[in-house]
């Protein structure tokens, strides 16, 4: 039996993950916590014909934290898209305060009733939401890093797809594009010269190429005339990322995806953490039966116009994730 939770699921970017977990026969029970509506969006759910109970949760009253709790307890995958949407003008740093509080608030609830599931953040920023999450966790003495995913799938998403476009290729999905770093911005680092098949990216069109999947979610946001985000993409890169490590910890061997995790608690990640003077770092995760079961050095390989982008990745996490760490263990401001 996998109990599955999304936190947030009357959202933008929760409403339709919940759905794809619905129609997933990995799920048996999928619970939906939200601040509003969640009851709605769980009965609409409901009577869908697959196999999944949906059940939905709000709270009873503003800071009555009970029906969360009753939503996470003893989950197997929680899947954290609840905050704020970024509105045009706004990046991802501007969302901080308020998401941040939100993960805090979540993980906290998740470390005292399902210390055990495998949370995956994608709640922005998650170069800080991340390593709050950490802390917490910490704090409460149930940290386990091959546990905590921060969901950097839509960055490979929207890589496979563009380059896809470029290289003439009609099925995206057959590609392999190692993208590394964060998940905002310069952060983000494309690797087009590990792309499996391999493909050729003309110099004229290599800059505008990283340049879009680096800041593809602003390319939405001024599609949507600011009127929403990045959700159904996110929602279906959520999926992807928690349908593969549902297929791995039920034994399917060989999966492999990016993620942003605490690299020395993985097994192979101290010596990537070493090089890149990071503990908080996308690179390849193999999934596995204990989550992340090891983290794929591949920054040996890498051309000097990514060394470029990868030096410009550095400096920007590591301000996020000092961020983030001193948010999660120093007192809120009032």
């Amino acid at each position: 039996m996998v109990k599955a939770v999304v936190a947030g699921a009357a959202g933008g970017i929760g409403q339709p993950l919940s759905l794809l977990l619905k129609l997933s026969p990995l799920v048996d029970e999928l619970a939906l916590y939200d601040v509003v509506n969640t009851p709605g969006v769980g009965a609409d759910l409901s009577h869908i014909s697959s196999k999944a109970k949906v059940t939905g949760y709000v709270p009873k009253e503003k800071g009555d934290v009970s029906q969360a709790k009753i939503a996470f307890k003893d989950a197997d995958i929680i899947v954290i898209p609840a905050g704020i949407p970024r509105k045009p003008g706004m990046s991802r740093d501007d969302l901080f305060n308020i998401n941040a509080g939100i993960v805090k608030g979540l993980v906290e609830i998740a470390a005292e009733v399902a210390p055990k599931a495998f949370l995956l953040i994608i709640s922005n920023p998650v170069n800080s939401t991340v390593p709050i999450s950490a802390e917490v966790l910490k704090a409460k003495n149930v940290f386990d890093p091959q546990r905590l995913f921060g969901v950097t799938t839509l960055d490979i998403v929207r890589a496979e797809t563009f380059v896809a476009e470029i290289a003439g290729k009609s099925s995206p999905q057959e590609l392999t594009v190692p993208v590394i770093g964060g998940h905002s911005g310069e952060t983000i680092v494309p690797l087009f010269s590990q792309v499996k098949p391999s493909v050729s990216i003309p110099d004229d069109k290599y800059d505008a190429l990283v340049n879009r999947v680096q800041f593809g979610g602003d390319e939405v946001v001024k599609a949507k005339d600011g009127l929403g985000s990045a959700t159904l993409s996110m929602a279906y890169a959520g999926y992807r990322f928690a349908e593969k490590l549902l297929k791995a910890v039920a034994g399917t061997k060989g999966l492999v995806e990016p993620s942003y995790v605490y690299l020395p608690g993985v097994p192979g990640g101290a010596e990537i953490a070493k090089k890149t003077g990071l503990d908080f770092f996308s690179v390849p995760i193999e999934l596995g039966p204990n989550g992340a079961e090891k983290a794929v050095d591949i920054l040996g390989d890498i051309t000097e116009k990514e060394k470029t982008l990868l030096d410009a990745a550095l400096k920007g996490l590591k301000g996020n994730i000092e961020k983030g760490v001193t948010f999660a263990t120093q007192p809120a401001k009032l």
